[in-house]
């Protein structure tokens, strides 16, 4: 391709850089370590694409979150100015539900498909183990909900679910026989009301390409000549499946680039698998893949990125990549070892204290990283008490909020009719006198007459003050909708807002919580007027702005996590380390670095499992700048017991040489089990001599409550001991027991969860 204009703007990319950048074509696989400059690589790529002939509506780049496009976006027209809108970059569930509307027809979908959310979704799988009678405990629309979307995510339909003979197996011991009733109930309740969950955009896509090979297909084939992934470690298998299909067929040129690092892949819990970035290269191999590693971390001290390189050798495959850093030599990570998690609390808030005064940091430089959110109160009391500014992120989404739902359920129900979730909410919202008597006998009707819930409104049979107010409603819904295709999202939500009486309700709410209410309700306003001000952020076929109500639904219906929440302003961030890949801090504090927390007890039952909780430590270190701080509590209160930890074997792993060597942990040794992997363990902390291992064929456990003061007793991992004394009441009896093998020997350990063999 010719090259039609200057090269300067690729002088500021290191040699691996430039190297991405500049080959486009073949497949291309870029391996990113943390703070690598891999956004700088995309954006220069779809740039210089551009700007060597390629048209920027023949360019696809898929991201996890809608915040990563729009910076792409900025950045691109930074360069090559206006053509970056034309650019197809978004989000794959945005994108996704781009070419649905446009072809969704095909099967058996209205272009106006409203898209339901996770509460939408177990709304429906509420009602559906309703009218089946089945009990709710056992059928817990969550536990549902997560069944349908794997079967989706692994391709598997409602008739295939139900010939799998393995899969009915596991959900009759689950005892739940009548899953796959549930989910053939639920995709007909869905298609009926014209609706698509989350993992339909990618299931539904999939089978549209499918069915129609020859003219879809082939169309979007021609159009993306140049696909681009971005974050492709946290792809599902779906979403690998649809890439194929786009560019790896005969004859294709291949052009696709992938972006991502293998070590930061820890969304399996989402459906995301690691395998699709550990194989990309062997899939490609055939077509002449080419491999950049991106190695050079321009984020973090050297401390912090030997720490992590550390870490990250204990898991077992891996792409393999020596990260490293020209930033210099910096501070050594801290590390604080506490006796109760108050103490942590405590602790922590005087270290960042101490940093603001000597460094000078702000508080938006700082965060506070835990394994789960239920973790924050402790620091927020403490942060309080010393009057800090901070913020918590991962509470309740914006878009959950309930008079935010209301209002859009209005949206919703004038652009799409057929939402039987969006209906069923506002029906009697405000109250108008129709009972939820009235709404099962349309919905009896509806069931009886395969149609929906609108088309039964005006044909039910009920008393003549709701046959009244059922007309008004129909009316209210129908005069709205006649402006769908005159106004634009602004002006018909002030519409909505005054016509269905839901504004006036708020507004003369005087009370505290109304107040609250009625500023979110602005704030809602707010937010599509900045949509159509902004003149959308889709255009339609004649390349115009899509300043639509129906457009507006579907960005605010796709925004992720991380899309949610404003994170400007001075304040201390604190949030999973699951919300915080992506960012980064000057300092970090890693904290509640405890057996059964971090790594969770739910991952520690397989070495997979282990794997990527090492890796969600690994992200949450390459978060931090210039100060690392890791903490532990020996204590700490857990489902309203007092729990006593043992030190994460991830903080064995960590080298001593990058620790600070204060009085207070130099002593310190942390006795673990083998690293499950098998690696030898090389760090700072030790691990039980071969003395104090037990065979456990040989181990026989006596009843807890036989245990009393003064017994010698056998430990499977401590070896053996002599229980000195023994507090508390029956239910919750510590015992302090020496072992004398041990370089920390006195141990408290809470009876009814330890196993201990009497040796007298």
């Amino acid at each position: 391709m010719p090259d039609n204009s200057s090269t300067a703007y690729l002088s500021g990319l290191n040699d691996v850089q430039l190297q991405a950048v500049t080959n486009t074509d073949g497949p291309v696989l870029v391996v990113a370590g943390p703070g690598s400059g891999k956004t700088r690589v995309l954006t220069y790529r779809v740039s210089h694409l551009i700007k060597t002939g390629v048209k920027p509506y023949n360019i696809l780049t898929l991201t996890f979150t809608n915040k990563a496009a729009r910076e792409m976006k900025d950045r691109i027209s930074i360069e090559v100015g206006p053509q970056a809108n034309q650019v197809w970059a978004g989000t794959f569930h945005s994108i996704f539900a781009r070419i649905l509307r446009m072809e969704a027809e095909k099967i058996g979908y209205p272009s106006n498909f409203t898209i339901y959310d996770t509460e939408d979704t177990k709304s429906v799988i509420g009602n559906i183990v309703k009218e089946l009678q089945l009990d709710k405990t056992v059928y817990n629309p969550n536990v549902i909900k997560s069944r349908i979307s794997s079967a989706k995510s692994n391709l598997i339909t409602p008739k295939l679910y139900e010939a799998n003979e393995d899969l009915r197996t596991q959900d009759r011991m689950a005892k739940r026989p009548h899953t796959y009733t549930i989910y053939q109930k639920y995709v007909a309740r869905c298609k009926k009301s014209g609706a698509m969950d989350f993992d339909d955009l990618l299931y539904r896509l999939y089978e549209l390409f499918q069915k129609n090979p020859d003219g879809v297909l082939d169309k979007y084939r021609n159009r993306f000549q140049y696909v681009m992934v971005d974050e492709f470690q946290d792809t599902n298998q779906l979403q690998y499946a649809i890439v194929r299909k786009l560019v790896n067929y005969e004859n294709s040129p291949r052009n696709i680039c992938v972006v991502g690092d293998d070590a930061q892949s820890i969304y399996a819990f989402r459906g995301a698998t690691i395998q699709n970035i550990l194989d990309f290269e062997e899939d490609f191999k055939p077509h002449g893949i080419k491999v950049f590693k991106l190695e050079q971390n321009y984020r973090s001290t050297e401390e912090i990125v030997q720490v992590a390189n550390e870490v990250i050798t204990y898991n077992r495959r891996q792409i393999p990549k020596k990260i490293w850093s020209d930033k210099g030599s910096g501070q050594r990570i801290k590390l604080i070892r506490a006796l109760t998690d108050n103490e942590e609390g405590k602790r922590i808030v005087d270290t960042i204290l101490e940093q603001k005064n000597r460094s000078h940091l702000s508080n938006s430089e700082i965060a506070i990283l835990y394994r789960t959110n239920a973790q924050s109160r402790i620091f927020e009391e403490f942060l309080r008490r010393y009057n800090l500014n901070y913020r918590v992120f991962g509470g309740l989404s914006f878009y959950q909020r309930k008079e935010v739902k209301d209002i859009i359920a209005y949206m919703r129900l004038v652009v799409n009719p057929r939402d039987e979730e969006a209906l069923r909410r506002i029906i009697n919202f405000p109250k108008r006198g129709i009972g939820a008597s009235s709404v099962e006998k349309i919905a009896a009707l509806a069931e009886a007459n395969n149609e929906t819930l609108w088309q039964s409104l005006p044909k039910v049979k009920v008393a003549s003050r709701t046959k009244t107010a059922l007309a008004s409603f129909v009316k209210t819904i129908n005069g709205l909708r006649k402006k769908l295709n005159t106004d634009n999202a602004y002006e018909l939500t002030q519409r909505i807002l005054e016509e269905s009486g839901i504004g006036k309700l708020y507004k003369t709410d005087t009370s505290i919580e109304g107040m609250g209410r009625m500023e979110n309700i602005n704030s809602l306003m707010d937010g599509v007027k900045s949509f159509v001000d902004e003149a959308g952020a889709e255009f339609d076929a004649d390349n115009q702005p899509d300043i639509s109500l129906t457009t507006y639904l579907q960005n605010i219906a796709l925004h992720t996590d991380l899309d949610d929440e404003e994170k400007s302003g001075d304040y201390i961030t604190l949030m999973s380390v699951h919300s915080a890949k992506g960012l980064e801090f000057k300092s970090v504090f890693i904290v509640g670095l405890e057996e059964k927390l971090f790594p969770s007890f739910m991952s520690m039952d397989t070495v997979e499992g282990l794997d990527e909780e090492r890796r969600l430590f690994y992200v949450a270190i390459t978060r931090a700048e210039q100060f690392l701080t890791l903490s532990y509590a020996n204590s700490r209160y857990r489902y309203g017991r007092m729990q006593y930890n043992e030190p994460s074997r991830f903080l064995e792993e960590v080298p001593r040489d990058y620790l600070e060597n204060t009085s207070s942990i130099s002593s310190r040794k942390i006795n673990q089990e083998p690293n499950p992997s098998g690696a030898s363990v090389k760090g700072f902390f030790k691990k039980p001599s071969a003395a104090t291992r037990i065979d456990p064929k040989n181990f026989h456990p006596n009843d807890s409550s036989e245990i009393q003061a003064g017994m010698n007793v056998l430990h499977l991992k401590f070896g053996k001991g002599k229980v000195l004394s023994i507090e508390g009441g029956e239910a919750n009896r510590v015992a302090t027991i020496f072992f004398k093998d041990l370089d920390n020997p006195q141990k408290r350990i809470m009876l009814k969860y330890a196993k201990l063999q009497i040796l007298d």
